[in-house]
């Protein structure tokens, strides 16, 4: 009797009441190496329940582009892709840390990321930032984009390759979260001030402090008012003997993209 719907590689099926994990397999892909229930990959056959997920995957072989979208979600916490796939997110400076949040929220599967930066990739920028040799020259939004559309071709991928001001933000309103990653001070408290004085209904995720290589666990997320938060240990910022290095860069970085993604799961 079919009474039992499940959902297999993300296909939605009706199937008989007290089938297992590994009779599914069995009848969807038997060649399958990889078997993965609810986000986490089981050894041990278990029967399945009502809107399960079951995800099979055959090692070494290139998935069809078909395929490939529900087999990138696999290991995903259950039922957040819907909403990650539909929110829009602004990346502001590509540097560090908008190098490295802009790669965690294409990995994740945010639907639409805005990046704007105006500089170029250059030897200084590989100790910590999410670019190559070859991309020394490059504008670091268009070395940005190719590398997110190797990552994920399901994503929307926006860029603005310049320098940003109050003058110029009008495509801010279409985006549910700003994420400002500027190095200059004072584009930090310029874009941040605006969006807080006049666009307050957008989510402003900020960071204050990640030089050095001081304990990790001292960077923190913190919640400054409604709708703005700021991440990092609030006293290491960077300096003249003091420099910005990738282990705490890429920690503040994905303290902010785990934010963002929480906010869009959450609160949107």
């Amino acid at each position: 009797m079919v009474d039992l719907k499940i959902f297999v590689n993300e296909i939605e099926r009706e199937v008989e009441k007290d089938i297992s994990v590994f009779k599914i397999k069995d009848i969807f892909n038997k060649c399958s190496d990889v078997v993965v229930l609810n986000g986490f990959p089981i050894k041990k056959d278990e029967i399945l329940k009502e809107n399960d997920r079951v995800t099979l995957i055959e090692k070494g072989k290139k998935p069809s582009m078909n395929e490939l979208e529900s087999l990138m979600i696999a290991r995903h916490t259950p039922k957040v892709y819907e909403k990650l796939k539909v929110g829009k997110i602004a990346i502001l400076g590509l540097g560090g840390l908008g190098s490295n949040i802009a790669i965690s929220l294409a990995r994740i599967g945010v639907g639409k990321l805005i990046l704007v930066d105006y500089d170029v990739v250059e030897p200084s920028n590989l100790n910590r930032q999410q670019y190559f040799i070859d991309d020394i020259g490059k504008y670091k939004t268009e070395a940005m984009k190719e590398h997110l559309d190797k990552i994920n071709p399901f994503i929307d991928v926006e860029i603005h390759n310049s320098y940003i001001t109050k003058e110029n933000i009008n495509f801010l309103h279409e985006v549910d979260i700003i994420i400002e990653a500027f190095d200059d001070p004072n584009c930090k408290a310029e874009i941040s001030n605006f969006v807080l004085l006049h666009m307050r209904e957008k989510y402003l995720i900020a960071s204050s402090g990640m030089a050095g290589y001081y304990d990790s666990n001292i960077i923190v997320t913190k919640k400054i008012r409604e709708k703005f938060y700021i991440c990092g240990d609030f006293v290491h910022e960077a300096k003249e003997g003091e420099g910005l290095m990738a282990p705490r860069v890429a920690i503040c970085a994905n303290h902010m993209a785990n934010l963002a993604s929480k906010i869009l799961i959450d609160y949107i």
